[in-house]
């Protein structure tokens, strides 16, 4: 090597050097604000994209069913009903009343903690048909805050509207990342008819692939419950399996 190309190998090491803290410093921040994006990405589940289709069937089809549960929780018949579930290893789905997942949100803890799906089921239980888009969106975002506090990380798949009035809440529900969520039969169990004529309802009213509405709390849901227990191991026995409802 020449004395020339000594001296210039020389000074390019020190510009190499300065050029390199150069990048460093335009790049860490970079990668610290992907980071956090990640992070939040990690911590909070990217969006679920879902049209507004309102659901009425599970997400098998064929000899399914999928029961869901409405007006929850309740301090005495949602701990009940998740026994019940429990001992049958049967999933469902809990639509939550956003004043009742207020009052006692350790229990839609242990609904998530037993890894049945959750569903927006609103604030207050107010008919929604006649709301603007930014009203309903509004008593949607409120209802998943409470849910999200009550059980951190935990996703909310669907929202079903107070008395099946959509209004336009199904399109504000998809724009959130929740499906609507309807029903194919409902048993009438909110005026409870007794046990067996619950019992009754659900075994000649399901069909392969439905949806069923009940539920575990705005009431003495005793009789559900009861009816929840006799009839999942008839279900069975016909050859039905339980699953989830469908997500567009």
């Amino acid at each position: 090597m020449t004395a020339r190309h000594a001296e210039r190998a020389a000074g390019d090491r020190p510009r190499s050097r300065r050029t390199g803290r150069r990048l460093r410093r335009l790049v860490a921040p970079l990668l610290l604000s992907a980071g956090m994006c990640l992070g939040t990405l990690t911590a909070a589940g990217p969006a679920q994209a879902v049209d507004s289709t309102v659901i009425t069937s599970t997400q098998s089809g064929g000899r399914t069913v999928s029961f869901t549960f409405d007006d929850g929780p309740d301090p005495t018949h949602t701990p009940n009903l998740l026994a019940v579930l429990r001992k049958h290893n049967v999933k469902a789905t809990f639509c939550l009343w956003g004043d009742h997942v207020r009052q006692h949100p350790h229990l839609v803890a242990r609904i998530a903690a037993d890894g049945h799906r959750l569903c927006n089921h609103s604030l207050s239980h107010q008919d929604m048909g006649g709301w603007s888009q930014q009203q309903v969106r509004q008593n949607l975002e409120q209802t998943n805050n409470l849910i999200r506090q009550a059980a951190p990380g935990a996703r909310i798949t669907y929202f079903r509207a107070p008395y099946g009035s959509w209004g336009q809440s199904p399109q504000v529900a998809a724009a959130l990342g929740m499906q609507p969520l309807g029903w194919r039969l409902a048993v009438n169990d909110w005026q409870p008819p007794g046990t067996g004529e619950l019992v009754r309802r659900i075994m000649q009213g399901v069909t392969p692939g439905a949806v069923v509405l009940l539920h575990d709390g705005g009431g003495d849901r005793s009789q559900t419950v009861a009816a929840v227990d006799q009839t999942i191991p008839q279900l069975k026995a016909q050859g039905y399996t339980f699953d989830q409802p469908a997500v567009r």
